[in-house]
């Protein structure tokens, strides 16, 4: 079978040819490599939930839909928080270098500041929501750590975003698959692009929205 660019759009791609170890590496790499953020994040989780079974096999097949579950959502917890440990941590290092960078059109030393009050006064909500968008939660972990965050609060709602992050995407696509499944006789299996796009026009909403309307309010 021929190789497509086009197929690294596609969550099944990653899970039918490197199932669980490299599920786990893309989580990581989102922000923990800082070049993830085209990866199908929302998208390949929904779908691991699918196929949570088949991954478990990877590692140890338990017998059980519950426990398979919870052993995929633990590990995906875990790699999501080591990556953005990794981001955060990046970001404090080249940090201090930042506020003695020359001045441009691209870089503002103000926006440093205007990220570390916002950061001071919403850091738990944006460590945590960011998780749940694209592009957003790649630079949200270095930013936090440039404009030096807590370590401590980072590291809590880390955790927090990691988890919630991780059983609302796994667990939503296993339940829905066999709720659909059962009750209709719906496979979503053979509809995975559609759910996928779909996926993707959710999660990515907030963001194209505030970049069309943040920009409107900041010409008016």
């Amino acid at each position: 079978m021929s190789f497509e660019f086009h197929q690294l759009l596609q969550p099944q791609f990653y899970i039918d040819n490197g199932g669980l170890w490299l599920l786990l590496f893309i989580v990581f790499a989102e922000t923990g490599l800082f070049v993830g953020f085209f990866l199908p994040g929302d998208s390949l989780l929904f779908v691991a939930g699918i196929f949570s079974n088949k991954l478990a096999a990877y590692l140890f097949d338990t017998g059980s839909d519950v426990l398979n579950l919870v052993m995929i959502i633990s590990m995906v917890s875990v790699a999501g928080v080591l990556g953005n440990t990794t981001g955060y941590f990046f970001g404090n290092k080249v940090g201090h270098a930042m506020y003695s960078w020359k001045e441009n059109v691209l870089f503002k030393r103000h926006y440093l500041h205007q990220a570390h009050d916002f950061y001071e006064k919403h850091g738990a909500i944006a460590v945590v929501f960011a998780r749940f968008l694209p592009i957003v939660r790649t630079f949200a972990p270095i930013i936090a750590g440039i404009v030096e965050m807590d370590k401590k609060k980072f590291s809590y709602f880390n955790i927090v975003g990691c988890i919630a992050w991780a059983t609302t995407m796994i667990a939503g696509g296993h339940y829905l698959y066999k709720f659909f499944l059962v009750k209709y006789g719906f496979d979503l299996t053979l509809h995975l692009e559609v759910i996928v796009l779909v996926i993707v026009l959710v999660t990515t909403a907030p963001v194209i929205f505030k970049i069309i309307f943040g920009k409107r309010n900041h010409t008016n």
